[in-house]
């Protein structure tokens, strides 16, 4: 667990290159605004964590998955993201599958031999 509670907050470099792709063409974002985003994220963060900690538990599970997040989010009526997550965590795992593949394929290829993982 963290020892300080900024040791809890997102990155503020993390936080201000995100808003920064977020915001129009020609639109600035002051010190202070990026330090209260990153402040307002981190806080989000925790509270989903929670949120889906407490399914994790009344599930009996050990392990948070990406549906217990998903879960939270409707539990903590935030409905309207849940389909775009979903969807984000869907590209996820077929990135991570990829990867995956690819470097057994990589694996196989060093060892002499070529085999195709899919």
């Amino acid at each position: 667990m963290a020892e300080k509670l900024e040791d809890l907050n997102l990155p503020l470099t993390v936080v201000t290159r995100i808003v920064k792709e977020a915001l129009p063409e020609g639109v600035s974002i002051s010190k202070e605004a990026r330090t209260g985003l990153a402040k307002a994220a981190s806080v989000f963060v925790l509270y989903v964590t929670s949120a889906a900690t407490n399914i994790v538990k009344n599930k009996k599970k050990k392990a948070l998955t990406g549906q217990d997040v998903l879960d939270a989010m409707k539990d903590i009526e935030f409905d309207r993201f849940v389909e775009p997550l979903s969807e984000a965590l869907e590209q996820y795992k077929l990135a991570a599958s990829a990867r995956k593949s690819g470097a057994g394929k990589k694996k196989d290829e060093e060892d002499g031999e070529t085999v195709d993982l899919e």
